[in-house]
């Protein structure tokens, strides 16, 4: 009896009879598996979280009851019981259902996640608006043990601790994993919790002011389903600590939990395939070799990561120097500013961020580094579109928030080797220096092994043509050299965006009738706004068009495909270009001819 199919929203998981639960987890699990193995996607966490799911929505009265899943990307199994299971299979596509909660897509996701730890001051903020407009319903937060990590859960906790008879419940999914394995002195205090080795003490939790229960295990449903019915009837904050297992059910993933944490398309019966060698590096791969050999050669560097070893190239330089190698947990503020404490006593960090991350430590990257002028170099990877994840982890937005900053040096690479070279000019720099790559591969540019830098300030010219001036920045290098050769364009590899080659911006004004700007990223305030801003100060009037993305939140699907979509491929420029200066295109044809 396939009771899955029978289950197009809550209300008809709690018609179900307590003892054919167990039944539907066991074919929610296998939907999950053939599910994402068809689209990608991912799938430790959402193993894991089955049987939490099915409590959840089988005791609380969803979506009066609100539940906020943190991260949000364990939330597969709670979209197919709230009626999307007939589109998983867009998960993560164009056009198709997000891989993590959004309150646009289903009444069931009550607040839209992917950063992590904002799970608990949501829910906090949800049952506060309820106890103010006199309405009985519950908020509940789901938070994994390494979301626990970060500060702001611990605000939320403290805040909440406090504010009386709200009807609010915590639940910690404690699985010992966020994407890397978690890290910290709470990883080992949840471990003695788990052992019971703890058990008489007050917990940290009860002295924050809520009622811990626990721990249970989160795999059973005899436990599971009566401990929340025992605390749906309580008020005041509750804090529920279940034990899970990522990956739980399917052996492979159980085994190697990290690898089958985010995957592509694969075969569910034979697991995904050995790890081949790449044509080519990927951008991570290439800084992850950069770091690796400049710590070779400079024993004050250090290596910093807020908790994406894997997804930020370090497992290597890990290996080598683990000495030198920060795991801070999910935690960007204190990385930065740890990383700031580095360098004020000599050392030279390297702190690893995702473009989306780096959002989350503005003020420390502006007081703690930019301010006292820091030697600390920054490598943002998955600058840019990013793909399945969507705009919630979309590097649209840093070009804009870092060349505001004094003091900040910012270049953006084009290929592999101009890659690692920005690197060691960042790294040689005596100030904060960042260095924005995309994810995935470049164009395939051979890779020197030498640690040499680029010129500072500088960019370079990489066709010359006649009219239009194409200025491309970092990734949208390639795309302007093909639309400059469909025009007969001149095209200039700027690769610093702070400080900006003004000199070049110039030169290329006089000799040419208009310029374009190629970015990717967004319009307001970025590349393209400096360049503006150049020519305003030198009092020089020049047509100017600005390519970038647009002034939306970029939904999720295939890089390329999202690309062209704002116009940033190699015909979408020169289309572009055509539309803009049609005169111009007139001119050059009767020219040649």
């Amino acid at each position: 009896m396939n009771l899955l199919q029978a289950i197009d929203d809550p209300s008809a998981l709690r018609r179900l009879p307590r003892e054919q639960l167990d039944a539907l987890a066991r074919q929610l699990r296998q939907f999950l598996l053939e599910s994402v193995a068809r689209t990608g996607g991912h799938l430790s966490s959402n193993l894991g979280t089955v049987e939490l799911t099915i409590a959840l929505h089988y005791v609380f009265d969803t979506p009066r009851d609100r539940i906020v899943w943190d991260v949000g990307h364990q939330s597969y199994g709670h979209k197919v019981l709230t009626g999307r299971r007939e589109r998983m299979h867009t998960l993560r596509q164009l056009g198709g259902i997000s891989g993590f909660p959004r309150r646009s897509e289903s009444v069931y996701d009550t607040f839209g996640t992917a950063h992590s730890s904002t799970s608990i001051s949501a829910a906090l903020g949800m049952a506060q608006a309820a106890r103010l407009r006199g309405e009985d319903r519950h908020a509940v937060a789901v938070i994994g043990d390494g979301a626990m990590s970060a500060g702001m859960a611990y605000e939320a906790l403290n805040n909440a601790g406090i504010a009386g008879d709200l009807r609010l419940l915590v639940i910690l999914n404690d699985n010992d994993m966020s994407i890397s394995p978690a890290v910290g002195a709470l990883r080992h205090y949840l471990a003695r919790l788990s052992s019971h080795r703890a058990a008489a003490a007050a917990t940290v939790f009860e002295q924050f002011g809520f009622d811990y229960t626990g721990p249970i295990d989160g795999h059973d449903l005899d436990a599971l389903v009566p401990a929340l019915e025992k605390l749906r009837e309580r008020t005041g904050p509750q804090f529920l600590h279940i034990v899970t297992k990522k990956g739980q059910g399917y052996k492979l993933a159980e085994a190697e939990p990290t690898r089958y944490h985010g995957t592509g398309k694969f075969d569910h019966a034979l697991g995904l395939p050995a790890c081949a060698s790449a044509a080519k590096p990927s951008y991570t791969e290439v800084f992850g070799g950069w770091l690796c050999d400049m710590a070779a050669v400079d024993p004050q560097l250090v290596g910093i990561t807020p908790a994406m070893r894997e997804g930020s190239g370090l497992v290597r330089f890990e290996q080598l120097y683990p000495e030198r190698y920060f795991d801070v947990g999910i935690a960007e503020q204190h990385a930065v500013t740890f990383a700031g404490g580095l360098a004020a006593e000599g050392m030279k960090p390297v702190v690893a961020i995702y473009s989306t991350f780096l959002q989350r430590a503005y003020d420390q990257l502006i007081h703690d580094v930019a301010l006292q002028d820091l030697d600390v170099s920054f490598a943002i990877d998955r600058a840019g579109l990013v793909g399945a994840d969507g705009a919630t982890h979309a590097g649209n937005y840093d070009i804009a928030y870092l060349r505001c900053i004094p003091n900040m040096v910012l270049m953006a690479a084009s290929d592999e080797n101009e890659c690692r070279r920005m690197l060691s000019t960042a790294y040689r720099y005596p100030g904060p220096a960042a260095v924005r790559f995309p994810r995935g591969s470049g164009p395939g540019v051979a890779v020197q092994q030498a640690l040499d830098e680029i010129p500072f300030g500088r960019g370079e010219l990489r066709h010359e043509g006649r009219g239009t001036a194409i200025l491309a920045f970092g990734a949208m290098l390639a795309p302007s050299l093909a639309a400059g050769r469909t025009l007969g364009a001149t095209v200039a590899n700027m690769r610093f965006i702070k400080p900006l080659d003004t000199e070049l911006v110039l030169r290329l004004a006089r000799s040419h009738a208009q310029l374009v700007t190629v970015e990717e990223g967004c319009l307001m305030g970025g590349a393209g706004a400096a360049v503006a801003e150049a020519l305003a100060a030198a009092g020089v009037v020049k047509p100017l068009l600005m390519l970038g993305l647009p002034d939306v939140f970029v939904e999720h699907g295939d890089p390329a495909a999202l690309l062209a979509a704002a116009g940033l491929d190699a015909d979408g420029i020169a289309d572009a270009i055509r539309r803009r200066f049609p005169e111009q295109q007139g001119r050059r044809v009767a020219n040649d001819s």
